[in-house]
């Protein structure tokens, strides 16, 4: 799957009851993730077992792919999130709608791709090592840009402060359009202009 070598394929269901059971979900979470996803397979393990030619790295070993077949596009990331956090593995998702796929993986907070035609979704694997790789393909579904003289959690942290900062600079700025008072819509703009401030520092 994935254009992934064939000699990476497996295939196992993961019934939805094991992770309804693991989280013990509400009745509520359960319609939901019930409402969001038909099926999930493990179809793909890459590692250096199946793959020779890519040496374990220090920190990654492995990773799986799964096939998670999805009733609606619009699906709730959390339910992608308990499945990563049910398995105690490096996973890279294929979500499936019809005849179209977005990637995810999760790694502190979830990374998605657009949605693309199934025939054009593909996972490269560029790297010596695992660590590599797998750093390779976070950036690549992420799709941002990425600082290479920091690490992959520095990174995924920095982002996370900026995104967290984004959405203050957004708040403050609302509230201070709406904002008769001349004091307060004062206040305001200072605090978004050093917010603004810290942003473009990061």
């Amino acid at each position: 799957m994935l254009k992934l070598p064939e000699v990476t394929e497996l295939r196992k269901a993961l019934p939805k009851a094991q992770i309804y059971r693991k989280f013990e979900l509400t009745n509520a979470q359960v319609a939901k993730f019930d409402a969001d996803i038909s099926r999930i397979d493990i179809v793909n393990e890459v590692s250096a077992r199946t793959i020779s030619a890519i040496q374990e790295g220090q920190k990654i070993k492995s990773f799986y792919l799964l096939s998670v077949t999805l009733k609606t596009k619009d699906y709730e990331p959390k339910n992608i999130e308990r499945i990563a956090k049910l398995i105690p593995q490096n996973l890279i998702f294929a979500l499936q709608f019809e005849e179209e796929i977005q990637l995810a993986v999760f790694c502190e907070k979830l990374f998605t791709t657009e949605w693309m035609p199934e025939t054009k979704a593909a996972i490269e694997l560029f790297g010596l090592n695992f660590d590599d790789v797998w750093e390779n393909i976070i950036k690549k579904i992420e799709g941002g840009e990425w600082d290479n003289d920091l690490s992959l959690e520095e990174n995924i942290e920095i982002k996370d402060k900026k995104e967290k900062l984004e959405k203050e600079i957004n708040r403050l700025e609302k509230l201070a359009r709406k904002e008769v008072q001349p004091k307060k819509k004062f206040e305001l703009v200072n605090k978004k202009r050093k917010l603004e401030e810290e942003l473009g520092r990061l």
